[in-house]
């Protein structure tokens, strides 16, 4: 069975999207007297009408960007979003009358999301607001469109991301590696400009709404004080650090051991080409370079794709069946008919998986360019984590369809997903008998090599984006506070010396695409929180139908039994891992400059 294409987009469909008025919508008539409760429970009703229609609008506009790239739909999608936003400040300045009223918890946290769901606010001034939308939506369609073209090559032998990131993955040729690495960095410098007029409006809007900036506005989202978030990062980084010390110092002696330690030299950083990630984000691609002894029979999921001729769709039914089996509904025919799967052969996609939720009931989607391999096997499981939780809150009123806070939706899926074990891959029927003599430290490497050496890189992102948003780092100072981000928190450095000419932080999509990253930092320590708390209480749901009605952290107590993010959970998993390592680095330089 074929999943249904995407009808291609023909002048029917721009006549129905260009149908919609473009115009804010005019305000009612202010109130005159002092607020009342009653006054507050009327609009926050009016609002959240209003801001479910504005969201659809603009999800839908999105989708079609996204998977048909030109300029007509970037166009589009600009004014689609040009429109949310407008319409989101309105009455987030409207809101600001009951500020101080006695309201019911209900209505209070309503209108406190409110003020803060907007995650690109814009200036009042209508040009002003049309230049942000306009640059936010380029940014993002550079990056879908982005390809090297090495120099005197002819356009056949251009290449997108997900050509280079094979590249990256699967090459030992340290020429191959560098090559490519600076190919797909020639991508963004073009962003630059833009970026740096992207962060003087966003700012301008997120001031508009009461923050001094973009990045508070950002951290206030979070049922605590901006500053009291950015030590809680802090102090969640610090639990962790031993262990990813650990690992980096081994995996640097692996690397060592191929590439010599000129390549490589003890106490620096690892050269970021060498990592098998485009990022080093995720370092499982240096499987054959970093994997301990065997301990028994290895298991080797993308050959048990292939062997077993499982195709993209089938990767999505098998991700549909382990929810299912846990008690939760069928995904709805629609999910099927209107996903991307696959890239198409015919046209510019943004690849870059993503769970949508295009009406805020029951249009979920996924967007994916499946490849058929272990990593997008877990990513599938991981994307359909955010689809159940977007079908499991959507009774909420619609302020309260959102996760606890954005690290519970991350978190949701990689939690389930930590359940692929080869007793799961027997289930599915990918493996006809788990391996008796299979051992724990393959695994707990395998995900050590995914999660664990994550986390950094899960913080620095934001971090970057704060320090720029609150002018901490000027634009002339743009790349040189990227890498030494980088060096500081991944112990990771580029390869060839980088300038300001160049602009590294746009080679990714979340830069590109203002898309807050804290939050996978946040899912990365939660996921296994909860999959601490889960085994106590298998089955456990309800959190997800809480949506965003309570602070998250009460969710959480609900839950763990906790209130505080605790990456305690993380050392106690991989505890056998980190005893190994421990061993395994006796007698290296561990640590860098």
């Amino acid at each position: 069975m074929r999943c249904r294409p995407l009808l291609p987009l023909r002048g029917a469909l721009l006549l129905a999207l260009v149908a919609v008025p473009f115009a804010v919508a005019a305000a009612p008539a202010a109130p005159s007297g002092p607020p009342t409760v009653a006054e507050a429970e009327a609009f926050v009703a009016r609002a959240e009408a209003e801001l479910l229609a504005l969201w659809s609008d603009q999800q839908r506009a999105s989708w079609i960007q996204s998977n048909f790239i030109t300029d007509d739909t970037e166009a589009l999608a600009a004014l689609f979003n040009e429109k949310m936003i407008a319409g989101t400040m309105r009455l987030a300045a409207e809101a600001t009358r009951y500020d101080g009223l006695a309201l019911p918890p209900d209505v209070a946290r309503k209108l406190r999301l409110l003020k803060i769901s907007i995650v690109t606010p814009a200036p009042a001034d209508a040009a002003l607001r049309r230049e942000l939308t306009e640059i936010t939506t380029s940014l993002e369609s550079d990056y879908g469109k982005g390809k090297y073209c090495p120099p005197g090559q002819p356009p056949s032998a251009c290449r997108d991301l997900e050509q280079l990131s094979a590249t990256i993955a699967t090459s030992r040729d340290p020429n191959v590696l560098l090559e490519t690495w600076q190919g797909w960095r020639t991508v963004s410098p073009p962003m630059r400009a833009r970026y740096e007029r992207f962060v003087q409006l966003g700012n301008q809007g997120a001031k508009d709404l009461g923050y001094p900036d973009l990045g508070a506005l950002w951290r206030a989202g979070y049922d605590m004080t901006p500053e009291e978030f950015a030590q809680e990062v802090d102090r969640l980084w610090l639990q962790v650090k031993p262990l990813y010390d650990g690992l980096h110092c081994y995996v640097r002696g692996k690397l060592q051991e191929k590439y010599g330690k000129a390549a490589v030299p003890d106490g620096q950083p690892i050269p970021a080409h060498l990592m098998g990630n485009m990022w080093a984000q995720a370092w499982g691609n240096l499987w054959d370079l970093v994997a301990p002894p065997p301990q028994g029979t290895r298991i080797d999921v993308t050959q048990l794709l292939r062997q077993k001729q499982i195709d993209a769709l089938e990767m999505v039914r098998i991700g549909e069946r382990f929810y299912t089996s846990l008690g939760m509904m069928k995904l709805p025919p629609t999910f099927w008919e209107r996903s991307l799967f696959v890239k198409p052969a015919d046209r510019e996609v943004v690849c870059h998986a993503s769970a949508w939720d295009i009406d805020f009931d029951q249009d979920v989607r996924l967007k994916m360019c499946i490849k058929i391999d272990e990593e997008d096997f877990a990513t599938v499981h991981h994307e359909l984590g955010h689809t159940y939780y977007q079908l499991a809150y959507r009774r909420q009123a619609p302020l309260f369809r959102d996760s606890a806070n954005d690290g519970f939706h991350e978190a949701v899926g990689d939690t389930l997903a930590l359940s692929v074990t080869p007793d799961y891959l027997v289930k599915v029927g990918l493996l006809d008998k788990a391996p008796a003599d299979a051992g724990d430290l393959d695994l707990l490497m395998r995900q050590a090599l995914e999660k664990i050496a994550f986390l950094p890189f899960g913080l620095l992102v934001d971090q970057w984006r704060w320090q720029v948003f609150s002018g901490q780092v000027p634009p002339a100072q743009y790349n040189q506070a990227w890498w030494a981000l980088v060096r500081k928190y991944q112990g990771v450095a580029p390869p060839v010396p980088r300038s300001e000419a160049d602009f590294d932080p746009g080679s990714k999509y979340h830069v590109a695409a203002n898309v807050p990253y804290t939050r996978y930092f946040l899912a990365h320590v939660l996921q296994f929180q909860f999959q601490r708390a889960l085994c106590q209480t298998a089955g456990y749901k309800g959190t997800m139908e809480m949506g965003r009605s309570q602070p998250w952290q009460d969710a959480l107590f609900a839950m763990t039994g906790q209130k505080q993010m605790d990456a305690t959970a993380i050392l106690d998993y991989f505890k056998p891992l980190m005893a190994w390592l421990e061993q395994q680095n006796k007698g290296r330089t561990c640590g860098w400059n």
